[in-house]
């Protein structure tokens, strides 16, 4: 059984295949259920075909940041265009520690060139040294292109790369553009061209940034947490709440509101980082 399944004729098959083509021939040797039997002890039970077997796909490794510019995510989504079946892409750079937006550009076609642009121009901006960021993305064409990955050698930016076709490793900027898209101005009419999409951008980063009180930050903007100025902000809180409880405590149950700064932010932890988050977070 085994010379025959290694034999020329059926060694690049499976049993389910050598089987019926033995019984075209006249032959029975043994059932499936045998023949894998026989395979398994063998330690022959393995991928028989030329194709390339299923690849094993690891978890991307843990990373944290502990201050702005260490850990960026990035990605690409797109907006309507008024043409049927066209779009325009928005090249989105989310500082993960932050949550603020730190590049981003609109552009009429989806290239590692242009990403590298943007890279390019927020870490000038930025003033992002050899080595101190790495930046976080998917398996799409434009964030492994070579471009895309020349600059990144060239900046010293190391790449971190989700699994393919998971979306939970880079939960940041799936996260921000559902924020983005779910806003009550977001517009139902596609863009007109894209100078109008740029325009719209521009005002919902000013917003985003600026404006909005970011939950997972302990509600202060990305734009003030990134300054460094969320620590007065939420010592501030703490104080207030404090000072409200001891002038009426039979109106507050035994804690306050928690305005605990959140020091360390996680992307794809590992189990215990995890649970040491949120324990630091109560």
């Amino acid at each position: 059984m085994l010379a025959v399944a290694n034999s020329e004729e059926f060694g690049h098959l499976p049993p389910s295949q050598i089987v019926p083509r033995l019984a075209d021939q006249g032959r029975y040797l043994a059932s499936e259920s045998t023949f894998y039997r026989i395979l398994r002890a063998a330690n022959q039970l393995a991928h028989r075909r030329s194709e390339r077997p299923a690849q094993t796909r690891t978890k991307p490794r843990a990373l944290s940041a502990t201050a702005p510019n260490q850990l960026y995510s990035w990605d690409i989504t797109y907006l309507p265009a008024a043409v049927r079946g066209q779009f325009y892409y928005l090249y989105l750079f989310l500082d993960i520690f932050s949550r603020k937006i730190v590049g981003w550009q609109v552009y009429e076609t989806e290239s590692s060139a242009l990403a590298s642009e943007v890279l390019r121009d927020l870490c000038r901006r930025e003033q992002i040294a050899p080595k101190q960021l790495v930046l976080h993305s998917d398996n799409g064409s434009p964030m492994k292109g070579a471009t895309m990955l020349a600059t990144l050698q060239g900046l010293v930016v190391m790449p971190s790369f989700s699994r393919p076709a998971v979306s939970n490793d880079n939960p940041y900027s799936e996260s921000l553009f559902k924020t983005l898209k779910y806003r009550p101005k977001y517009p139902l009419a596609p863009f007109a061209d894209v100078a109008e999409a740029r325009q719209w951008v521009t005002d919902l980063v000013e917003w985003y940034n600026h404006e909005h009180r970011h939950s997972a930050i302990g509600f202060v903007t990305p734009a003030q947490r990134h300054a460094g100025l969320d620590e007065t902000l939420l010592k501030q809180r703490g104080t207030l709440y404090d000072a409200a409880r001891a002038k009426n405590p039979r109106r507050w149950s035994k804690a306050t509101r928690n305005w605990n700064r959140i020091h360390t932010v996680y992307l794809n932890p590992e189990c215990h980082e995890t649970k040491s988050a949120k324990e630091a977070a109560t």
